[in-house]
């Protein structure tokens, strides 16, 4: 039954912690931010597949990621694949800044590519259970994944229109390496795993520095104070592994060197492991 308590409208029974509360207050904040959350998914995991670094290769790199993922998928192994945006994604960003359009219209323009790369990838995988999964379809993963499906997905954010403004620039700072890592904290998942065409984080970028050293292992509160120019990962993955419940680490793995998918699927420590000691 509605009814007016200290001149708001208020329903006898709804009674709790955020009673007259704006949610706003810091002290409520903190008491209840120390409380455990479900895992969704604990046993699957989530896994990216690079754009520009996979999927712009073609054939030569995508056919045997395919055939080892599949393999993996046979032997047991549940996962949830995303794609990246590669080439396309940054041309149209290009011409998007260009033509001065706002973060908010980068980020939706930029989130039709990494769809054009799950419905390839998903069309080549179909016959293996490959399922294109779009955001709406997000809840029936446990469904899909039972019946030994193997869901594909873009790995963008649905912010689109509403993406937060960057701190420095209009390039959309959540695009498809946040979006999935995002994806695996929200299930709880055994691991998030980005398939890239190098070895892993180097000093630089090791295609255009021959002397860029390889880094087996950093936190990411070291990568962020190290203020290095150029990262094999978007930035904002590294401030949101800080503040995480599940997703303490990630890895990245070359995923055109046979083995290696196989590998860090069954805990091996390749590529290189990023972890928050927040």
């Amino acid at each position: 039954m509605a009814m007016k308590k200290d001149g708001k409208i208020w329903t006898a029974g709804m009674d709790n912690a955020f009673a007259g509360q704006t949610l706003t207050s810091l002290d409520l904040i903190q008491k209840t931010s120390d409380q455990k959350t479900t895992a969704v998914l604990p046993e699957v995991w989530v896994l990216k597949i690079g754009g520009q670094s996979v999927m712009d290769r073609g054939r030569e790199a995508v056919f045997p990621i395919m055939e080892e993922l599949v393999a993996a998928k046979d032997a047991g192994i549940q996962f949830v694949l995303g794609t990246g945006g590669g080439t396309r994604a940054r041309h149209v960003y290009a011409q998007a800044l260009d033509l001065n359009m706002p973060t908010g219209m980068l980020a939706k323009l930029g989130s039709g590519i990494p769809i054009q790369n799950a419905r390839m990838l998903q069309m080549l995988m179909a016959k293996h259970g490959g399922i294109m999964v779009y955001d709406d379809d997000f809840e029936k993963l446990p469904m899909y994944l039972r019946t030994g499906c193997m869901p594909i997905m873009s790995g963008m954010p649905p912010n689109e229109f509403w993406e937060k403004s960057a701190r420095v620039g209009r390039i959309p700072p959540n695009r498809t390496d946040a979006g999935v890592y995002l994806m695996g904290e929200f299930l709880g998942a055994k691991g998030v795993i980005y398939i890239k065409d190098e070895d892993g984080l180097y000093t630089d970028d090791p295609k255009k520095d021959p002397d860029a050293k390889f880094i087996p292992e950093i936190t990411a509160e070291e990568l962020i104070a190290n203020k290095q120019d150029d990262l094999v990962v978007e930035r904002v993955v590294l401030e949101y592994m800080q503040r995480a419940k599940h997703m303490k680490e990630i890895r990245i793995i070359n995923g055109t060197k046979k083995g290696n998918i196989t590998a860090a699927l069954n805990g091996e420590s390749v590529g290189t492991r990023i972890y928050s000691d927040s």
